[in-house]
């Protein structure tokens, strides 16, 4: 009876429920991992995108400019309910009458965004 009784008897082990256990949890710490890396990533090209809007206007704002002199400026704006820093650095260039704008915008974290232009320098 009681080769009748091994051979009727179905289910799994302890041994394989422990294994299929850790192999689940391995997979679903995977997927949480990738989800947190997703949000991080994210959260990074937000940055970079925002920094991106403050540098261009800043950057209008110095090729408009009816008149701009050589030398650095700083200051900080808000945009999206985030301040930022910025830094503009005026020098002449090699060409006569020419002169490179470098603007840097950071947030909290750091430099988010950068631009560099061109323009007349005028009287």
């Amino acid at each position: 009876m009681s080769g009748n009784f091994e051979s009727n008897r179905r289910g799994f082990t302890l041994i394989e429920m422990l294994v299929a256990l850790s192999v689940f949890s391995l997979a679903a710490m995977a997927l949480l991992n990738l989800s947190g890396e997703n949000t991080r990533s994210a959260a990074r090209v937000e940055t970079r995108t925002l920094g991106g809007v403050v540098a261009e206007n800043l950057a209008v704002e110095a090729a408009t400019a009816p008149s701009i002199g050589e030398g650095t400026a700083s200051g900080q704006v808000e945009l999206a309910g985030r301040p930022w820093r910025w830094t503009r650095a005026v020098v002449a260039t090699d060409v006569a009458g020419m002169l490179r704008i470098d603007i840097r915008v950071s947030d909290a974290e750091g430099q988010a965004a950068e631009r560099t232009l061109f323009r007349a320098r005028t009287s």
